[in-house]
């Protein structure tokens, strides 16, 4: 996702922003609202391709997966508006944002009033990134959890899902995964911008979002993005 790009040997990684990713964010990121959802301050990365570039060469060498946590995905972007302009999709509600990124989904549906939120992400700079965004927008209750979910039940009563159709196998098991959620009586909500993998036959269209996103990670400016919920 992306492409390359030097950054002419501006910036390394030392090995103490290894060992603290909450250092590592403050450093390579700024403070930004994302341009469909301004209500929301993150850590965000201005400039898209050297920090994609170097936490793929650097900590890639110890397994770590690109740095999503540093951009607000149309997907986010959308299901995150969506949640906070009706906002009794999760009022009162038990929350949990899956693969949360950089913890924009669940930071909207703290906002929106949900009861408790928990993100759920197994990168540890994604852990920190949601905790210190929650921090910088007075997001709570929210809980960060480092554990694979994938496939189990849990006690949330809605399941917020933001980008995750762009793996053909990843996406195959998290659509089954939430369509039984689903089945359970959870409210499943996705947001997507049509990627390749995305089911739309088994998907319900809830709402269409113009969203502005990088030239540098999408092939447009604005990103034809909906909210998405499975059949029943």
């Amino acid at each position: 996702m992306g492409h390359r790009a030097g950054d002419g040997g501006r910036h390394t990684l030392t090995p103490r922003g290894i060992a603290d990713p909450a250092a590592f964010i403050r450093a390579e990121t700024q403070r930004l609202a994302p341009p469909l959802v301004p209500e929301i301050t993150l850590h965000l990365a201005e400039e898209s391709l050297p920090i994609w570039q170097r936490t793929e060469e650097e900590l890639g060498e110890i397994g770590l997966p690109p740095p999503f946590w540093a951009f607000a995905w149309a997907g986010g972007q959308a299901l995150a508006r969506y949640i906070l302009d009706h906002p009794d999709t999760v009022r009162g509600k038990r929350v949990l944002d899956f693969a949360s990124g950089s913890g924009l989904v669940g930071i909207a549906a703290a906002k929106a009033g949900a009861a408790h939120v928990a993100c759920a992400d197994i990168d540890p700079f994604a852990q920190a990134a949601i905790a210190l965004n929650a921090g910088l927008n007075g997001a709570g209750p929210l809980d960060v959890i480092t554990s694979d979910v994938l496939g189990t039940r849990g006690v949330w009563e809605v399941v917020l899902a933001g980008d995750i159709a762009y793996e053909r196998d990843l996406a195959g098991k998290v659509f089954a995964w939430l369509e039984a959620l689903s089945a359970a009586d959870a409210d499943v909500w996705i947001g997507d911008p049509g990627r390749s993998y995305l089911p739309r036959q088994r998907l319900e269209k809830v709402a269409d979002y113009a969203v502005p996103v990088s030239r540098e990670l999408e092939d447009t400016e604005i990103k034809a993005t909906a909210v998405w919920r499975p059949r029943r």
